[in-house]
């Protein structure tokens, strides 16, 4: 069944948007209430702050050949939809904010009948409720393609908002886990029959599920901003290798890099192996994860730490801040520039990266 936009649009407030309007939408102290969301069926969404702070704002755009994996029937309507969300709320947590809403743009091709319409909706619908928000408008429509965009706004103290650029020269650069299980997914499914070998399922399920359900670290950006402990902070969206160097570049400082002390996922591990390409390039190669990575001052560590345990969260110091600019790897005394090839918008498919040229 295809339905015309208006009854869509119904079915949308329905199910999944309806009694928002009056929300309190703002957390630690901040007062912000959702007075009309998109319940409401105005042009817009309306917030009423009452307290001052910093309002977060950011847009991505995430349809694109990265999606092979929905191409290939391996994702669902529903798991894009989820990304779509994650992928926006992951920008918001990077700046240490806390989500307050997200506004979608779902553009879909006649093939997209009612039932998957719904799915990308409930994928939406279903991420915002797993990082504490609202899905509170945006824009349905047809197009050629099914293409996904969206807006996530946040809240944030006035001054705690964190930013790339801070780093200082002997700051601590951390994780907050491992890189890379997103771009190694679609390094491995669409050549899986050219390999000399086969992942086990676990394996295989455990790159899909990366796509799935990926984690926007909500709770470690407000803690990082609250304290604050985070000099400089980014997510990791466009894979390991070019968030350094974008920290590199905001901050004037450079990176030394220990290579034992960067966590691999053993699926990374595996992929490369069959790949023949050394399992760090692979993790700090072009790849969507959304972890954290930020530098924090050396005496500032150990309350980090404690913090981050007692609210069930966990990091990696991978390295420090230089003063030269310049991102090199350090193995036994050994450094050499980073391993991998970050994401710059290149022609290539990202399935292509990790064992391409930087100029692919």
């Amino acid at each position: 069944m295809y339905s015309d936009e208006p009854t869509r649009v119904r079915q949308l407030v329905s199910e999944f948007l309806s009694g928002q309007s009056g929300a309190l939408v703002g957390t630690d102290g901040l007062d912000v209430q959702l007075s009309a969301g998109a319940d409401a069926r105005d042009d817009c969404a309306v917030y009423d702050i009452g307290s001052p702070m910093s309002l977060v704002v950011g847009s991505d755009y995430i349809r694109g050949p990265k999606f092979i994996l929905h191409e290939m029937g391996l994702l669902s309507d529903f798991d894009i939809g989820y990304y779509l969300a994650a992928a926006n709320i992951s920008d918001v947590a990077a700046m240490g904010a806390t989500p307050i809403g997200l506004l979608s743009v779902i553009r879909y091709p006649h093939e997209l009948d009612d039932a998957g319409f719904r799915q990308v909706m409930a994928g939406i619908h279903q991420a915002c409720t797993d990082f504490g928000t609202l899905n509170v408008g945006g824009d349905i429509g047809n197009a050629e393609r099914l293409i996904l965009a969206g807006t996530a706004l946040g809240v944030c103290p006035p001054g705690k908002v964190l930013r790339r650029h801070g780093a200082r020269p002997g700051d601590l650069l951390c994780i907050t886990g491992p890189c890379g299980l997103l771009g190694a997914a679609v390094a491995y499914f669409p050549k899986r029959e050219s390999f000399a070998g086969r992942l086990p399922e676990a394996a295989e399920q455990r790159l899909l599920d990366s796509w799935k359900r990926p984690r926007a670290r909500v709770a470690e950006g407000q803690l990082l901003s609250r304290k604050p402990y985070a000099t400089a902070c980014q997510d990791t969206s466009d894979g390991l290798k070019a968030t350094v160097e974008q920290l590199m570049q905001a901050g004037g400082v450079g990176f030394r890099v220990v290579e034992q002390d960067v966590p691999i996922d053993p699926a990374v591990r595996a992929v490369a192996e069959l790949m023949n390409v050394e399992p760090l390039a692979l993790a700090m190669s072009a790849s969507s994860d959304f972890q954290l990575a930020f530098t924090v001052a050396p005496d500032d560590l150990a309350a980090c730490r404690e913090s981050f345990t007692a609210s069930g969260l966990d990091f990696h110091v991978i390295g420090e801040a230089t003063e030269k600019e310049e991102a090199e790897a350090v193995h036994n005394g050994t450094s050499r520039p980073l391993p991998g090839v970050a994401w710059k918008h290149q022609k290539s498919d990202i399935s292509l990266l990790a064992a391409s040229s930087p100029d692919a």
